[in-house]
């Protein structure tokens, strides 16, 4: 009937007018989220550019014979702008920085053997604390995104310039956290993340005091010292098993992962589980976890059911051999 035929006709209609709102309204989205992250990168360099590069005087040559070896650190999981009982912005600062002097010092008695003449800095992600990651997480934290971004981006410069002061050379490999993401999960496109707002600041004011800077949008990134491939990656692709650290599934994520998933590597690092731990991999190379600056975890000790003393990693490898030595 013409009736039916109009009905059917207005209904199309409505619908096509209903599918362009909807076109209209994802597109405003997307500009307004696009804008959002714009806007903090733009406001991040903007503010970077304020501050004066980092100058320091060379160290010199070592001339010394013998078979070099290549420091590894791994820095992870400050979770910068958290407050518990007993950590808090104070701490985190003051734990790097006791940590970076006790490589100093660990990597001399190395050289007392043989040279270290470089040193790779591998940056895991969750130097902040962010905000909205879980429901509460507000009652934890004491500096908000501003303060969290610049002084983290200021830690991290603090300690390439006193290593670059003890090394040769200084390597810098970035990879972010989930921590750091903005928005709510899925909100935002991962790779914008305020651990790599914080990373690009603090290579713009290390300038001239490292040999290579090392960051990108991937969920992974691989270290190349020598013979050496390091996998860095945050940890948080693997989930949780039963509110354990799960170090079944870690070994099954990254075994998978050696089986040609990404390009060949030879050890792989990660944090995320506040936990340091070695597991051994099938075809024989290793997976470090390296723990936090972090103590008083209320989230672990009530749903993970532990603790663990405040830690980074420091490591020794040898470049020819393409392994760990110490």
């Amino acid at each position: 009937m013409l009736r039916d035929e109009v009905n059917q006709l207005q209904s199309a209609d409505q619908l096509r007018q209903a599918l362009a709102r909807t076109q209209q309204a994802l597109v405003k989205a997307k500009f307004a989220k696009d804008e959002l992250i714009s806007a903090v990168y733009q406001a991040a360099k903007d503010a970077a550019l304020a501050v004066e590069p980092v100058r320091i005087k060379p160290i010199g040559k070592d001339k010394r014979t013998g078979k070099p070896e290549v420091a590894l650190v791994h820095l992870t999981d400050w979770q910068y702008g958290k407050k518990t009982v007993s950590y808090g912005p104070t701490t985190c600062a003051q734990r790097i920085e006791q940590f970076i002097d006790k490589t100093i010092h660990i990597t001399d008695i190395q050289r007392k053997h043989h040279p270290v003449r470089e040193v790779y800095v591998l940056l895991g992600g969750d130097m902040v604390e962010g905000l909205g990651i879980f429901p509460g997480q507000v009652y934890e934290v004491h500096a908000h995104l501003y303060e969290q971004l610049f002084t983290v981006s200021q830690i991290i410069t603090q300690s390439i310039t006193t290593l670059a002061q003890h090394f040769e050379k200084v390597h810098v490999v970035c990879e972010y956290g989930n921590h750091g993401r903005l928005g709510r999960k899925g909100e935002m496109p991962g790779g914008d993340n305020i651990d790599r707002i914080a990373y690009e600041i603090a290579r713009d004011k290390c300038k001239g005091l490292t040999a290579s800077w090392q960051s990108s949008g991937d969920w992974y990134q691989i270290a190349r010292i020598g013979n050496y491939k390091a996998l860095l990656v945050h940890g948080d692709e693997i989930k949780s098993f039963g509110g354990n650290t799960p170090a079944f599934g870690i070994l099954r994520k990254v075994n998978a992962w050696a089986g040609g998933v990404i390009e060949e590597f030879t050890d792989c690092y990660m944090g995320h589980w506040h936990t340091p731990m070695s597991l051994t991999m099938g075809n024989g190379n290793r997976i470090f976890v390296t723990g936090s600056p972090e103590s008083h975890n209320e989230y672990a000790r009530e749903f993970v059911a532990a603790t663990g003393k405040p830690s980074q990693r420091l490591h020794f490898i040898d470049p020819t051999k393409g392994r760990v030595a110490a």
